[in-house]
Parts: structure tokens; C-alpha cells; sequence
């Protein structure tokens, strides 16, 4: 079998530059939150595939539930030949949304796909055009996704122009001044010199964010962006993809605030490892398209839908709701002592398993270049960590939540160690 070296140096012949790899490891095989490279080396996986393995890799169930679909068929393509998996999957998730009232479910491939969708359902039941998201936000690799994206560098550079009437207000981070006051003032701006409300089919934002940094959206924000929708006829999509499925210690994030929305993008850890992505949306507006408007030759894959309906399962019989809120709290315990030790940590956050924190030099502010600095030392140590933020200052967290304390507490000594040698080389 080939080497990581070797590989790596096929990749580079064969694969564009543009399709960047957080590490050079070349997975081999994995089981729940462990992974093997092609040289047989461990690693403890702190990554879950991008939020893919909440319910780790290869769960028996999941692979049971494959592994039967399988043996019947493997695509006709719902528009053809529906099957019963897509709606018996499409009835789990309506009863799931996070919203009262009847729900549609219309089920895709990727996170992007669901994104899009729900623009097109918005413009579609209001008649309206514009879009406004937030800054630091990231809503998929697509031309519209990337419109909605809240960061330049590299999901919008040198891709222009983007798609029409998408406008950008701040994240109230809490961080750099951004309070929810000022993403309010900034919406209001956007009505009086940009946009009018008249014209703004949607809000979309992420009850946490992924990519931008795992900053959770205060209650009091959602709340205010619930009653202007409410007030201007706008709807209110919350993106799942990233925060959906037990992560934050809920089905969904936006259950942690309260706050009520009209449609609800998933993907990422639906299915398990498998590509699936779904819109939940109130019936109404899902049924305000004409037939034929919405679809995908892949969405809704048979193998898909089988892996998600194992997924769901899953979630409620092993209470991985209440077990990302035991995670999450573990981790806290141990980074807040990181950095009451001394260490080079801090606004720490997160909701449930969704956790993250910055790393910052010896002046005291986040640094960018020290989170991967730590993320290439746990490598080097058998822990694979991601990092993220508008200036991938954030080292976050995704661990399985079907891992194990001891697993969790392994990768949790590997992330002081990396940080203890990152801090040792800036102190020396």
C-alpha cells in the first residue's frame, strides 16, 4: 500500500490546488472517533469529518441500514420511482422541525443545495428578491452560497460578480465591537440606504457558526430578527448544516434560543458519512413552488435516507442530545483550565459539542497562524483538530458524540500538549 508521501505527491499531479486538505494524513480505515492512515499510525479524530460524524465513524446501525439498502436498489431517482425511505424520512424530520405547524421536508445532496433551496422557496412564497446574512458566515461553495458566505478570502476571491441582492449586516459575536445594538443599527441601515424590507424575501443565519468561528448567536438576536421578519412579511432561515443533530445538546441549534424558524437547511451529519441534505420547511411556503421546480437527480439517495433514518434512531436511543451537553461541559472544564494555566487560550465558547476557543500570542491577541501552528503539533501527536475564524484564529471542536470520556480526555491531553509547544516556541 502506498505511503502518505506518495500519495500526496499523486494528489498534487491529479487534483486542483483549489481543493485544500487540512492534513497529509491518508485515512486507511476508522471506527467512531478513531481513524488509521495508510501507514497504520492512530489518530484520535477531533474533526468527525467537518461535523459529518456526530454519530461517529461507521456506527453499527448506519452500516446495518446500508448495508440492507444495498441489497435492493441503489438509485431510480425520486422523481422517477419515489420510494418509501425519502418519505418516511421527510415525516421524521417534519415531526423534528423546530417550528409549530404543519412541515414539509424536500431532501437534497449537499449543504449548499440547501441553502439555495431555501432562497428559492423564500423568493418563491413572498414574491420578494433580496437576501440578507451575516458576516463571518458560511453557507456553502456554490455561486449563491457563496453571495450568502459572510468572508472573502477564499470563498468569494476572484469568483465575482456574485449573485444580485444578497446584502451582509454584522454577527454580533460579541467580539470587535459586533453587539447585537450594532447588527440591528446595521439591518436598519440596510433598509434605508440598500434594500427596503418590501423587498427582502429572507434573513439566513447560523445559530452557531462553523466556519466563521463557532460564535453562537445570542437569544436576543434571534429573537429581534424574529420579530422584524415577522414585522416586514421576511422569512427566517436558520443553516443547520453545521449545528444540526445533537451537536449543540438539541435536534437543531436554534432550539437553544427559543426562537421559532420558517425553513430549516441540514446536512453534514443526517446520514452518518453518507451525502445527504435536506430544507424542513413550513408547509405553506415548502408547496409554494410549481411541480418540477424543486429536486436533484441524486437528492434523497436510497442509501442516504437509509443511513438517516439509522442516524435518527441513533440520536434518540443513545440520548446524544443530552450527551453533547456532557461533552461539551467536559471540554470547558479542561480548556478553561488550559488557560488558567497559562496557556495561549481564550473566548472560549460554544454550545453543547459545538465548542471552540481562539488561540492568541504573547501580546494577547488571536492569531491565526499559532490555531494551525496547534493543530500541526496535535497532528503530530495522533490528534486530528481543525481550526476555523474569519482569521482562523479558532481552534473548534467536533468530536463523535458517540465517543467515549476516555477518547474525549485522549484528544483533550493532545490539545494541551500541541498548545504547551506552540507557547513554548513564542515565549522562547
Amino acid at each position: 500500500m502506498a505511503d502518505n508521501a506518495s500519495l500526496l505527491a499523486r494528489r498534487e499531479q491529479a487534483v486542483p490546488r483549489g481543493v485544500a486538505s487540512s492534513t497529509a494524513v491518508f485515512a486507511d480505515r476508522a471506527d467512531n472517533a478513531e481513524l488509521w492512515d495508510v501507514e497504520g499510525r492512530r489518530f484520535v479524530d477531533f474533526a468527525g469529518g467537518i461535523a459529518v460524524l456526530n454519530t461517529g465513524h461507521r456506527h453499527p446501525k448506519v452500516m446495518a441500514a446500508v448495508q440492507a439498502q444495498l441489497e435492493r436498489f441503489t438509485h431510480t431517482a425520486f422523481q422517477v420511482c419515489p420510494y418509501e425511505s425519502y418519505v418516511a424520512l421527510a415525516e421524521k424530520l417534519n415531526a423534528a422541525a423546530p417550528f409549530s405547524g404543519p412541515a414539509k421536508t424536500l431532501l437534497l445532496t449537499t449543504g449548499a443545495e440547501a441553502t439555495e433551496n431555501a432562497v428559492k422557496v423564500a423568493r418563491a412564497a413572498t414574491g420578494r428578491s433580496a437576501v440578507i446574512a451575516f458576516t463571518g458566515g458560511f453557507h456553502g461553495r456554490t455561486l449563491l452560497a457563496s453571495a450568502m458566505t459572510g468572508k472573502t478570502t477564499p470563498y468569494k476571491r476572484r469568483f465575482g460578480p456574485m449573485p444580485g441582492e444578497v446584502f451582509h449586516a454584522p454577527f454580533p459575536a460579541g467580539l470587535n465591537g459586533n453587539t447585537v445594538e450594532r447588527t440591528l443599527e446595521a439591518i436598519q441601515y440596510l433598509f434605508a440606504a440598500d434594500v427596503e424590507p418590501e423587498r427582502v424575501a429572507a434573513f439566513i443565519v447560523e445559530p452557531v457558526q462553523g466556519e466563521g468561528g463557532f460564535h453562537v448567536a445570542p437569544p436576543a438576536f434571534l429573537e429581534a430578527l424574529r420579530a422584524l421578519a415577522d414585522q416586514h412579511g421576511i422569512l427566517l432561515i436558520a443553516d443547520e448544516v453545521q449545528a444540526g443533530f445533537a451537536r449543540t445538546g438539541k435536534m437543531f441549534g436554534i432550539e437553544n434560543s427559543g426562537v421559532e424558524p420558517d425553513l430549516v437547511c441540514v446536512a453534514k451529519s443526517l446520514a452518518g458519512g453518507f451525502p445527504l441534505a435536506g430544507l424542513i420547511g413550513r408547509a405553506p411556503l415548502m408547496d409554494a413552488l410549481d411541480p418540477g421546480g424543486l429536486g436533484g437527480t441524486y437528492g434523497g439517495s436510497p442509501i442516504g435516507c437509509a443511513a438517516a433514518l439509522a442516524v435518527l434512531e441513533v440520536i434518540e436511543e443513545d440520548g446524544l442530545c443530552a450527551r453533547a451537553a456532557a461533552i461539551g461541559q467536559r471540554m470547558r472544564t479542561r480548556v478553561e483550565g488550559f488557560a488558567a494555566a497559562g496557556l495561549p487560550v481564550a473566548n472560549i465558547r460554544g454550545l453543547g459539542a459545538m465548542f471552540g476557543f481562539d488561540v492568541t500570542n504573547a501580546a494577547g491577541e488571536t492569531d491565526g497562524a499559532l490555531a494551525k501552528a496547534v493543530t500541526v503539533a496535535a497532528l503530530e501527536r495522533g490528534l486530528i483538530l481543525l481550526s476555523c475564524g474569519t482569521k482562523g484564529e479558532t481552534i473548534r471542536v467536533l468530536v463523535p458524540l458517540t465517543a467515549s470520556d476516555e477518547l474525549i480526555d485522549e484528544g483533550l491531553d493532545l490539545v494541551e500538549q500541541a498548545l504547551a509547544t506552540v507557547a513554548g516556541k513564542v515565549m522562547a
